[in-house]
Order: C-alpha cells, then structure tokens, then sequence
C-alpha cells in the first residue's frame, strides 16, 4: 500500500479528455459521462484529505497464454477464472477500514475499480508503481499482476513517493499483443484491446480483429504475462483469487450450449457474468471460427436459430470459417430469407474467407 495526496496526479485529467476526444474509449459511454468526476478524488468526496492505494497480487500458477494454442478450448483472462475480484478486495478494503477509523480518526470511503476514481495515476504517485507501456501498473516487487483498490480518508496524511519508470527500451507488452491495440507506448486503442471487445463492446467484433483473437473469449492477459518484471512476483497462494478449474481452458462445445439459466449458473459469482450470454456466446463463436475444428461446426450451426441477433451473426462467421463454401452457401440459402436483423443478414452476404486467421 502507498498514500497519494488527493492532488497528486494534475496531468491525469488532461490525458484522459484527451484520450476520449480520439474515441480510443470505444463504445464506453461512461467514460465521457464520467470524465470530469475522475479529474481529482476530491470531485468524489470534498473532505478527502489522503487516499491509501492498495495493490493485490493475483498473479497466476503458470503461464496464461499456454492455453492459446488449445484450439478447441477457450482462454478467459486470469482475474475472471475465480470468484469476482469486486467482493475479495472491498472485503479486505473495509477490514482494512475498519481497524483504521478507531485508530486514526477521521472518516473513510472505499473504492473498487467501479467508481470514477483513476486508480492507476493515484497509485503510481502512491509509490505502488509506474503505468507501463501497456498503460496498466507495474510493480517491481509484484509485476504487472495487480488488482487495486482505494480507501480515501479525511485525514491529510503525509504522502509517500511516488514510483518512477522502469520500463526502460523495453516493449515486450506491446509486441505481445494480438490486435495491435497500442498506437504508441503509454498509449491504448481500446477499440482494438481483447479484454474491451470481448467485455465491454456491445456489438458485432469488427470483422478485421475476428481472426486475430484466437481463442480468447474473456479478456486478454498477454500483454501482462509478456512483462519481464514478473519473474520478481510472489505468485499464487498470496492473492487467493483461486481459479475455478472449469475456467483454465474450458472446452468451446460446452460453452457454446449454455443457455441464460445455464449461464448463469456456471458463472455465478464470476466477474463473467456481469457480460451476460448474450455478449460471451459472440465471443465463443469468435473462437469456435478461429479454431480450425470442423467439428465444431455442430455448436455454430445449432446458434443460427438462437434468439439474439448478435449470437446469429457471430455464428454465421464462425461457420464461414469452418464449412466447405458448398455447405456455407446452403445454409445461406436456408436461412437468410427469413432474417429479419439487418446486421445478421450483413454476415450472410459477406465473402466468406478462403484461409485468414491465426489458425488457417
């Protein structure tokens, strides 16, 4: 843990209006609707006299991108193979609380990554550790493994110093990532970032990044796990963010028969969840098309008929990848009269490609 005064981060507010003014934020409505509040802990809560930065290492077991070539098994972002980080650390951040307020005086507000506070900038001047080239904190004892959490306080506590960049001419993080999502180091396009198109976008994934995401359904942890300051983490038992087993690299055929009930009772107390079925069979059906299995044909054939729009085009181009044009153009033919969405019917009219992707 570290403490920032509530002004130390001056340059954060200008950076971030910056960043929306270019739509790097995407589709993201609540960053712009947000995005004065997040200029200073003091636009949250005027009392604040300090806020206490703290860090959680969830680093993994072993290495995360093992199970990218599993082509017939999906690759959900470390953080979200367990229980939902929300609840662990507001938990900890209000025992944490607790014992502060008899002791210290004053009065306290928690924070979880959920509110318009700009965790990242207030660690780094907290002394967690810098903002790296792919725009997430990196710690040298604990490396680009970690979760954060705030407890503003009305206190005006002396702050501690703050980090200073260790990246140096390293850039493994941003050839590490798979869509190109990094226009500059310190820079992020979240247009084209993973973890924003398979969590927070709302729509079709642009057609271009389809193949380029592999098998990746929940998140991206590449550009983390390429960090070369990992190997100082204490990994494993410390954050106990226990990875479910069914989450390590679980199998694309079971995930893409899920229906809402059963959805949401595998990922109940996930983080998973909060993206409903909806969004996640699209990401499913992204990975069944880049998985090269023709055997999973079956799954993105039964989804033609499913009742949301979005899942039906996700599987109409899973199966452009999968079926012999032949087969692709009958299915067409079956379907596409009766669509009523006019992006579905885009994805049938589409050229279906001949051998793109990472599995071609």
């Amino acid at each position: 843990m570290g403490i920032a005064a509530p002004g130390a981060i001056p340059h954060a507010a200008p950076r971030l209006h910056q960043w929306i003014a270019e739509g790097a934020h995407g589709d993201m409505e609540w960053m712009p609707q947000t995005a004065d509040r997040r200029a200073a802990p003091g636009s949250l809560w005027p009392e604040v006299g300090a806020v206490l930065m703290l860090g959680l290492n969830y680093g993994p077991d072993s290495d995360p991108r093992l199970s990218l070539a599993q082509r017939e098994a999906g690759t959900i972002s470390v953080y979200a193979r367990g229980d939902d980080y929300h609840e662990l650390i507001k938990g900890k951040l209000k025992r944490i609380a607790s014992r502060f307020v008899p002791r210290a005086g004053g009065e306290v507000k928690v924070f979880v990554d959920t509110a318009p506070l700009m965790e990242k900038p207030l660690a780094e001047a907290a002394g967690l550790g810098w903002q790296g080239k792919h725009t997430n904190l990196v710690s040298r004892e604990k490396g680009s493994w970690l979760l954060l959490g705030a407890i503003a306080t009305s206190l005006a506590l002396p702050p501690d110093e703050p980090e200073r960049d260790h990246c140096g001419s390293c850039r493994a993080c941003l050839d590490a990532c798979p869509t190109g999502a990094f226009p500059a180091p310190y820079r992020i396009d979240a247009r084209r970032c993973v973890s924003y198109l398979t969590i927070e976008h709302k729509g079709p994934i642009p057609r271009e990044l389809r193949p380029l995401m592999g098998n990746r359904i929940y998140g991206c942890d590449d550009c983390l796990a390429a960090c070369p300051w990992n190997k100082f983490a204490v990994l494993g038992r410390e954050a106990r963010l226990a990875a479910r087993d069914e989450n390590r690299a679980p199998a694309l055929a079971d995930l893409a028969g899920l229906d809402e009930a059963a959805f949401r009772a595998r990922f109940t107390k996930s983080p998973v969840k909060r993206t409903g079925r909806t969004r996640f069979l699209r990401n499913v059906l992204v990975a069944i098309g880049n998985s090269g299995e023709p055997a999973l044909a079956a799954e993105a054939r039964r989804l033609l008929d499913d009742d949301q729009p979005l899942i039906r085009g996700a599987a109409i181009w899973a199966l452009s990848r999968l079926l012999p044009r032949p087969a692709f153009a009958a299915l067409r033919a079956r379907h596409r009269p009766g669509e009523a969405d006019a992006q579905v019917r885009e994805e049938w009219d589409a050229e279906p490609p001949i051998t793109d992707g990472p599995y071609a």
